[in-house]
């Protein structure tokens, strides 16, 4: 980011191609629907490009740059609030071949082994199901911390909240989780390996 503001453009270039898939899966389960989530993407790295004289590295750059998604998203949701969200399990509509596959399965699922991803093409509906009816607070800390593996201290940073909380809500997410899945019929710990099966 530095180099970028320094006039770097190919720095801007490696920032969009490293960041850009797991920015993109939170927008895209923090909005529920892929048009907007692709729209609420552009708008962060329009406003990078114009926030980029502003950054100083007083924080990591992915807390920066979760900082500007987050509200974005929020301000999108805000604008879109009569309007009903297109599940996770919906069917996409993509040119790419993917129609008829539901939109979670569409995320990518960096090295995942055969096992696991079996595991996960199962667990995936039902997971997002579960996820979806948690409440908006409890499930943007989860996808922050399990899908793009930002730290606590981070996600208290993005959100505007204290680490203790961010912990007590990531603590009742994966309760709301647990029970939620259980009622889907989900037998078992969220987890396989040491790590919550969000992938």
């Amino acid at each position: 980011m530095l180099a970028f503001q320094a006039g770097n453009a190919r720095a801007f270039e490696a920032l969009v191609r490293k960041h850009r898939a797991p920015v993109f899966n939170f927008i895209l389960r923090f909005v529920g629907h892929r048009a907007r989530a692709e729209d609420v993407l552009q708008e962060t790295w329009l406003k990078v490009v114009r926030s980029a004289r502003e950054y100083e590295p007083k924080a990591r750059f992915t807390t920066w740059l979760y900082t500007i998604a987050r509200n974005l998203c929020v301000d999108s949701t805000r604008k879109e609030s009569y309007r009903q969200a297109t599940s996770l399990e919906a069917p996409a509509a993509g040119a790419d071949g993917d129609e008829g596959r539901p939109l979670g399965e569409g995320l990518p699922d960096a090295g995942a082994s055969p096992e696991r991803g079996a595991h996960n093409a199962r667990l995936r509906p039902l997971l997002e199901r579960a996820l979806s009816a948690l409440p908006e607070e409890q499930r943007e800390v989860f996808v922050l911390r399990e899908y793009s593996g930002i730290p606590f201290k981070e996600i208290a940073e993005v959100t505007g909240v204290s680490e203790n909380t961010v912990k007590s809500r990531m603590r009742y997410a994966l309760e709301g989780l647990r029970r939620r899945l259980g009622e889907l019929g989900v037998d078992g710990d969220l987890s396989e390996d040491g790590r919550t099966v969000a992938g």
